[in-house]
């Protein structure tokens, strides 16, 4: 009796074992890249304002409360292709090269990719949010409070500043796309963050509004704005395709949006906190 309840208990356990890996196989190959204990010092995105007077966000440590997983590097054009062949997606306005990073789509574009890939593997594919981007990124990420001036009599002095610290971190970048890992590794092993190619992320622009009188605080949030992130952050425009038509703002617009996706990992991993 003992021993057939053991071997009921091994047969079990690994039937849990197998269905958990159902729901969320690893790769095997390489494509994808899992989080684990990673942090970073982050600064909310959006607007702060105290009173009438824009201000930097608060800025603290956050880490990664559970494991994820993200692609290595950036979609491609024949990825993209492929979804449009499969009239999953909407066409882009021009022609590319198939193995180089896909441009030239917007926040919807990128969402359209994510749902029929995820149809097409059986698995959850999503954009990252804000903070998984930056836990990714890791040193490549930049943190965007470049002033502390702040006059609301003139708000232009913050503005210019703000434009002068992004040009001069852009360093004439061409924005020419260009093969996967030509802008090297972060120690993570993900290719090509803040390159040429500014990726989508699914996290909305907020207004953060604090009452000096009281001290209350608000938060308005803009889903039609959404931040992309890359040398810098920005705030864009969701169906926007053209950064330089679509940033909402001060500062230089990306050179490209592009994207790379999470793969979610399934609920009975997330249950069981694996």
């Amino acid at each position: 009796m003992r021993k057939r309840r053991l071997v009921f208990l091994t047969v079990l356990g690994l039937a849990g074992m197998a269905v958990l890996q159902g729901f969320a196989p690893m790769p095997e190959d390489g494509s994808l890249v899992r989080i684990e204990r990673a942090s970073v010092r982050y600064r909310e995105p959006g607007e702060f304002i105290d009173g009438t007077r824009p201000v930097n966000g608060p800025i603290g440590e956050i880490a990664a409360k559970k494991p994820f997983a993200i692609m290595k590097g950036q979609v491609t054009r024949g990825d993209y292709d492929r979804c449009v062949a499969a009239k999953g997606c909407k066409a882009l306005d021009g022609a590319g090269d198939s193995a180089l990073p896909v441009v030239g789509i917007s926040f919807h574009d990128a969402v359209a990719y994510a749902e029929w890939l995820s149809r097409e593997t059986g698995q959850n594919w999503r954009l990252p949010t804000d903070r998984e981007w930056a836990l990714a990124a890791g040193s490549r990420y930049r943190d965007d409070a470049y002033t502390e001036i702040s006059d609301p009599a003139n708000p232009s002095r913050r503005w210019i500043a703000t434009y002068d610290a992004e040009a001069a971190a852009e360093q004439a970048l061409d924005p020419t796309p260009k093969p996967a890992g030509a802008f090297g590794a972060n120690e993570h092993g993900l290719l090509d963050l803040a390159g040429n190619v500014w990726e989508w992320t699914s996290t909305c622009y907020v207004r953060h509004r604090t009452d000096p009188a009281t001290g209350a605080a608000t938060e308005v949030e803009n889903c039609g704005v959404r931040i992309a992130e890359g040398r810098h952050r920005a705030y864009m425009t969701g169906f926007f395709r053209d950064p330089k038509a679509g940033a909402c703002s001060v500062g230089i617009p990306p050179a490209n949006l592009g994207m790379r996706l999470v793969r979610g990992e399934g609920r009975l991993r997330e249950w069981f906190g694996l």
